[in-house]
């Protein structure tokens, strides 16, 4: 059984183009059993927990990780068992709906500029500026609410990719560190999915009927996001294609691809100077007499 976990086989080379249906959506267990499992996801925990109190202490970083995928390919889950040991101070989710008219009267990233995290945080996109290139050209209805002048149309996506690359790479060298996952489920696994939310009254409520709308447009959400992938990953802010059917194993994977994002940005503790010395031995006096 192979445990160890290597981030870049699940990395897409810049300028290749992912054939979805040819790529597994289920690799082997990289855990023995279910304890292993959880031991296995503790102890990365754990490293992310401190990796983050470096990244703000050394407030000159922040990272964001960017989740896409077909609904029910688990990155509700993802989010919440990757993450929840982290400090929830300097970590924000966000979750991107429909435009508001506000919105729409502006450029597609303009509202994605405000959800992005400070330096010395962490920022998650539950869904994202994607969407735009995704969600918009399986649905071309979507497009004319954004009223946008007829030269924009033209090239509409090839010019949407360049835009995301160029701001990704203005982000990337402004300290953002940007890990991008795709969330690889099946359709016959999200068939299962669906079943169990219906199937299970504590889970109704994550069912909604354009679920299964959106599912009879499969292959065209494939064609975008094998075109979206293709375009978009580059060195500076590669997409990692993660194999969704095991959820244990995806978690596993989100863990170790956001331990070597953090890892690399070799986060500093800052060393106070002289001044600085001198104030905490002063305070410390302070306290031992009992000021």
């Amino acid at each position: 059984m192979k445990l160890r976990i290597a981030p870049a086989e699940f990395r897409l080379r810049p300028g290749a183009r992912p054939r979805l249906r040819e790529r597994p959506s289920r690799s082997g267990a990289l855990y023995r059993d279910k304890l292993d499992y959880r031991r296995r996801l503790r102890e990365r925990i754990g490293e992310l927990a401190e990796l983050q109190g470096r990244l703000q202490a050394d407030a000159r970083s922040s990272l964001l990780l960017v989740l896409q995928g077909q609904d029910a390919s688990g990155k509700d889950s993802a989010i919440k068992h990757v993450l929840s040991g982290l400090n929830p101070q300097s970590c924000r989710v966000v979750s991107f709906k429909p435009p508001s008219p506000q919105e729409l009267r502006h450029d597609f990233l303009w509202r994605v500029e405000y959800a992005l995290p400070e330096r010395g945080e962490i920022g998650v996109f539950n869904r994202s500026h994607y969407e735009e290139v995704l969600v918009v050209r399986v649905h071309p209805e979507i497009l004319k609410a954004e009223n946008l002048p007829f030269a924009s149309v033209r090239n509409l996506w090839s010019g949407r990719f360049r835009s995301i690359v160029d701001w990704e790479r203005h982000l990337a060298r402004n300290g953002t560190r940007i890990v991008k996952v795709f969330l690889h489920v099946s359709k016959g696994r999200q068939r299962r999915r669906f079943l169990k939310r219906i199937d299970d009254p504590g889970k109704n409520w994550k069912m909604d009927p354009a679920d299964l709308s959106e599912r009879r447009r499969w292959d065209a959400y494939e064609r975008a996001y094998e075109d979206c992938l293709a375009a978009t990953s580059i060195r500076e802010a590669p997409w990692y294609i993660v194999p969704a059917d095991d959820k244990w194993n995806v978690r596993l994977i989100l863990a170790e691809i956001l331990l070597e994002a953090m890892r690399g940005l070799r986060l500093k503790v800052p060393r106070p100077g002289p001044r600085r010395l001198r104030e905490l031995r002063s305070a410390r006096r302070r306290l031992s007499r009992g000021d």
